[in-house]
């Protein structure tokens, strides 16, 4: 059985952006807890979750924040497992405020971060980092990227048909 991977955010409202991510980890057959923990307003339930995160059976936690998003790295802070960030879009700088909250971690806490609402990116992620150990999981992941492929060359042929 692979990893669960642990879906963190730090508001309920950021629940619609990661429903990609839900989605796909689903979609990939990993088991998936999704949860709401603020790294500022529950930094005690934030630290207690990431501390036993390995012991609880998890393999990958993604931690999706907005404005000041620290979530990725108080959480990254107290586990040794990869923690990958998706920063939420803003409305004061577009998602750029919780980009930089993100990827500018200290030597010793990295966070992999993908883009501005990046959900279904940071899934793919997460299955590429359990398909290490799991060669199903590696399997499927080979097979959706036929499959992104194929989808590329048949709108290369419509196009051609268009012109």
């Amino acid at each position: 059985m692979s990893k669960k991977v642990a879906v963190v955010m730090g508001s309920d409202s950021d629940l619609e952006t990661m429903r990609p991510c839900i989605a796909r980890l689903g979609a990939f057959g990993i088991p998936t807890e999704v949860r709401v923990i603020s790294a500022h307003r529950t930094p005690a339930a934030a630290e207690q979750f990431a501390s036993s995160a390995r012991e609880e059976g998890f393999g990958v936690i993604i931690a999706a924040a907005g404005k000041a998003a620290h979530l990725a790295g108080v959480i990254a802070a107290y586990t040794t497992l990869p923690v990958i960030g998706v920063p939420i879009k803003t409305s004061l700088m577009g998602g750029l405020d919780s980009l930089l909250s993100m990827v500018q971690m200290p030597k010793g806490i990295p966070v992999a971060c993908v883009a501005v609402d990046g959900a279904d990116n940071a899934a793919i992620l997460a299955a590429q980092m359990l398909a290490l150990s799991d060669g199903g999981l590696a399997d499927a992941l080979t097979a959706f990227k036929a499959q992104m492929a194929e989808e590329v060359a048949e709108k290369d042929r419509h196009i051609a048909e268009k012109l």
